[in-house]
């Protein structure tokens, strides 16, 4: 490693690449870059990866993986006891799922990550970095001040925070990492959000027997899905015993026992919220309203930008961003298949060689793990039809294949295709119902192929699966779609 002279500083290190941020997408955009072309040039490529929290970042930690954590012992639970898509009576081991849920999450301690990286030839910077002029970044952290320049690119990968509207913020109330990093389980809780993150924290809240209500704006959940999505979820939810009060937002709220522990937890009594129904009082407070991403203090203008210009990707060619910083759809998979996507073009134009074309635009999948799953890939019926695009939508119901009815005896759920009538291609579908996820990437691949229905009606599921599910779906078409 050489060292570049910073103007009037201690000498910088120097690294071809500098990632700032070391989560998922992070920690993929530096894998790619060291390996890409690494058998076609012997040139040797140095990449630091900057964090200031846990490497591996929100999803190992705090999001994806410790919800799922939670979540997935329910849905067996449901399936074992046949509650028929109802929650009603059905509550976990809580002391034995929160051990389970530490395990998940290394007991918070991120030396396995760290190990990995190193073993990548990737350099781990602790601290948190900005940025402090073209190609260079600061870092300060626990050991002091270090610089960095990078000599050809800068990528921020910095992930989102929780927003936290205004009225809510005296009260100290949780926010997602609160929710799956809980010790113990309040009475009463209540949600502010209908989005993924409230429906599925009041899923396993629920579970692990607090009295949950969820507070929505809207006159719906999981408002970017198909209406009948979040139809189930409602439904399901308040078997569970949540009481869910729509076209209800709190207006402001009150926590006058709060107090600091000196230990960097903030503790209080519960919470009375103003809402237009009148005043609710909860022993805790979880606020779901979205997140953002995480650009504030990076030293932006530092280098002439705005938060707006990277969100719309108007930065100058050697600073980069992916994942939630990048204006592009916030979910873990799609930030790591973008960095993989930069990370490979970087390490080839390090290299010397020449990048691949730009891929084409791929569909973006999500589940939802509340109980009944919500799997969508695409646009959704209103989504295709404001796009212009002329459509044909059919729609069976999950138990409408053996394989689906099998999964319980009073199966709930639905699935449907959304089809180009122009060219009988897939640009669209959703499953709602036990274990909907495991459908979703045979639809993810047939939009990314924009294979015609006429050639899906020749892929053959086995029997009884719940993919047969596939077939009825096909098969309801108009004939002219599937000849």
């Amino acid at each position: 490693m050489t060292s570049h002279e910073s103007s009037g500083t201690a000498a910088a290190e120097e690294f071809d690449v500098v990632v700032i941020g070391g989560g998922p997408v992070g920690e993929n955009v530096a894998q790619y870059v060291l390996e890409s072309g690494a058998d076609h040039s012997s040139e040797p490529v140095s990449v630091a990866l900057v964090e200031a929290e846990l490497l591996g970042g929100e999803c190992s930690y705090w999001a994806c993986i410790p919800s799922k954590v939670l979540l997935r012992p329910l849905a067996m639970a449901a399936t074992a006891a046949d509650q028929g898509g109802s929650l009603a009576g059905t509550r976990l081991d809580r002391d034995a799922l929160l051990a389970r849920r530490d395990t998940w999450v290394s007991d918070y301690h991120d030396d396995g990550q760290v190990s990995w990286a190193e073993s990548a030839g990737i350099t781990v910077v602790r601290g948190h970095a900005r940025l402090a002029g073209e190609r260079r970044v600061t870092v300060a952290g626990a050991d002091g001040p270090r610089e960095l320049h990078a000599r050809h690119t800068v990528v921020i990968a910095s992930g989102s925070v929780p927003i936290v509207p205004d009225p809510f913020v005296a009260a100290h109330p949780w926010g997602s990492r609160d929710a799956t990093g809980m010790r113990e389980v309040s009475d009463s809780i209540a949600i502010v959000g209908g989005g993924v993150v409230a429906c599925e924290a009041a899923t396993w809240l629920a579970g692990l027997g607090s009295r949950v209500t969820m507070l929505v704006r809207g006159d719906r959940l999981l408002t970017s899905t198909e209406p009948f999505a979040g139809d189930a979820v409602a439904a399901s939810l308040r078997g569970a015993g949540v009481e869910i009060r729509f076209d209800t937002p709190a207006t402001g709220c009150r926590r006058p026992d709060v107090r600091d522990t000196g230990v960097g937890r903030v503790h209080g009594g519960s919470v009375t919220l103003e809402t237009s129904d009148g005043e609710l009082v909860a022993d805790e407070l979880l606020v779901a309203t979205g997140r953002r991403p995480r650009l504030d203090d990076l030293g932006l203008d530092s280098v002439g930008l705005d938060v707006d210009a990277v969100l719309t990707g108007r930065m100058p060619g050697w600073l980069q961003a992916v994942g939630d910083t990048s204006g592009e759809p916030p979910l873990t998979h799609w930030g790591k298949y973008r960095a993989r996507v930069v990370g490979e073009r970087i390490g080839l134009a390090v290299r010397g060689l020449t990048p691949p074309p730009a891929p084409p635009s791929a569909p973006v999948p999500q589940v939802v793990f509340t109980e009944p799953q919500v799997a969508a890939v695409g646009r959704d019926e209103a989504g295709a039809r404001e796009d212009g695009i002329d459509v044909v939508t059919t729609r069976v119901p999950f138990d409408g294949a053996a394989g689906g009815a099998l999964q319980r005896d009073h199966v709930s759920g639905t699935a449907q295709l959304v089809v180009d009538r122009a060219n009988g291609t897939l640009v669209g579908a959703t499953f709602v119902g036990p274990e909907a996820g495991e459908l979703l990437h045979a639809a993810t691949i047939a939009i990314t192929g924009e294979l015609p229905v006429s050639v899906l009606r020749h892929a053959v599921p086995a029997f009884p699966t719940a993919s047969e599910l596939w077939l009825r779906l096909v098969e309801s078409l108009p004939a002219e779609l599937r000849h």
